[in-house]
C-alpha cells in the first residue's frame, strides 16, 4: 500500500476529509516550489499535487495555464520534477504525492513514469485520457503508482460505472462544467453524481475545481471525502511571487507569515481539520496578501 492509499485510510477511519493542495512546478521557480511544498504540510495539507507543465494544458483556466507558461519559460521538465520529489523526499517520506498532467509528457517519459515510484511518486493524474482508461493502457506499466480519474458532471451513467470500478487512490470528481477556476456549484447535481460514483466504487471520491471560498469548502466537504485546491493558490503565488520580496528571496518572503501572529499580518489560512478548529499553531499561514478563500476552515 503506498502513501495516497495509507493517508486516504486513516483519515476516513478517524472520520476527517483529505485537503489536497495543487502547484505547478518551477512557477516561480523549483526552489520556491520545494519549499511552498513543505509549507503546505506545516499547514495541514494532506496531499500534494504537483502540476507538470504543459506547452497546451486544455483542462485549466487562466490563472493555471499562465503558471504552466511561466514554468515552461523556465524550462521546467518532467525529469526536472522527478528530481525535485526526490528532493522533497530528503525530509518528507510521509505526503502522498500526485503528478497531474497530460499524456505526451507521461508517454515521452515512459521509462521514468515506469520507476517513478522509486523517486517518491505515489500517483499519477492524466488529464487528457478517459477515465475508463489508465496509464496502463498507453504501455505506461508501473503497480505500485495509483491512476486517478476524472469524473464530471457531463459525465454518463454509463461511463460513471466504468470509471468509477477502473479508477485507482480516488475518484476525482469535477464539481463544474468548465475548466479550472470556473465557479457556480450546482450542490444538488454534485450530492447526486458523488452518490452514483460512491455506489460502483469503495476508494473515496474527492472534490475539485472552483473552490475559491470557506464556504465552497464547508459545502463540498459535506458531500465527498475531500478537497482539492488549486486555482486560488496558484493565484496567490503568483501575485506573491511578482513582489519583490519573492523575487529576492523566493518562498523565504511566504514562510515569514508563519512568524507572524493572525492580527499582525494579512494571510492565507489553507486549513483546519473537519470537525474540529485547531489551535493556531496547526492553522498555520500560508501566503500573503488576503485571497477570496480566506480562512478555510472544512467543519463537518
Amino acid at each position: 500500500m503506498n502513501r495516497l492509499r495509507k493517508k486516504l485510510d486513516h483519515l476516513i477511519s478517524i472520520k476527517e476529509k483529505a485537503l489536497v493542495a495543487y502547484l505547478v512546478a518551477g512557477d516561480p521557480d523549483l526552489d520556491s516550489t520545494l519549499d511552498l511544498m513543505h509549507l503546505f504540510v506545516k499547514s495541514g495539507v494532506d496531499i500534494i499535487e504537483v502540476g507538470v507543465p504543459f506547452t497546451d494544458p486544455i483542462a485549466e483556466g487562466p490563472i493555471i495555464q499562465k503558471a504552466h507558461d511561466r514554468a515552461l519559460k523556465n524550462n521546467i521538465s518532467l525529469p526536472n520534477i522527478i528530481k525535485l520529489v526526490e528532493d522533497f523526499r530528503k525530509v518528507d517520506d510521509s505526503t502522498p504525492i500526485i503528478l497531474m498532467g497530460y499524456l505526451n509528457t507521461f508517454s515521452f517519459h515512459k521509462e521514468l513514469i515506469d520507476k517513478s515510484d522509486q523517486h517518491g511518486v505515489d500517483a499519477v493524474l492524466v488529464v487528457d485520457i478517459p477515465g475508463e482508461l489508465s496509464i496502463s493502457s498507453y504501455g505506461i506499466s508501473n503497480p505500485n503508482i495509483d491512476s486517478i480519474s476524472l469524473i464530471s458532471p457531463t459525465t454518463s451513467q454509463e461511463r460513471i460505472e466504468k470509471i468509477a470500478k477502473n479508477g485507482s487512490g480516488f475518484i476525482y470528481y469535477v464539481t463544474l462544467r468548465g475548466v479550472t477556476g470556473s465557479s457556480n456549484l450546482d450542490v444538488e447535481e454534485i450530492n447526486s453524481n458523488i452518490k452514483k460514483i460512491r455506489s460502483y466504487s469503495d476508494i473515496p471520491t474527492l472534490a475539485g475545481f472552483g473552490i475559491k471560498s470557506n464556504e465552497d469548502a464547508k459545502l463540498l466537504s459535506e458531500y465527498s471525502d475531500g478537497i482539492i485546491v488549486g486555482s486560488s493558490i496558484v493565484d496567490m503565488i503568483t501575485k506573491q511571487s511578482e513582489s519583490d520580496d519573492i523575487n529576492r528571496n523566493g518562498a523565504n518572503a511566504m514562510l515569514k507569515t508563519l512568524e507572524e501572529p493572525p492580527e499582525k499580518t494579512i494571510v492565507f489560512v489553507l486549513a483546519s481539520r473537519l470537525g474540529q478548529v485547531l489551535p493556531t499553531i496547526r492553522s498555520r499561514c500560508i501566503l500573503a496578501p488576503l485571497s477570496p478563500l480566506s480562512c478555510l476552515q472544512l467543519k463537518s
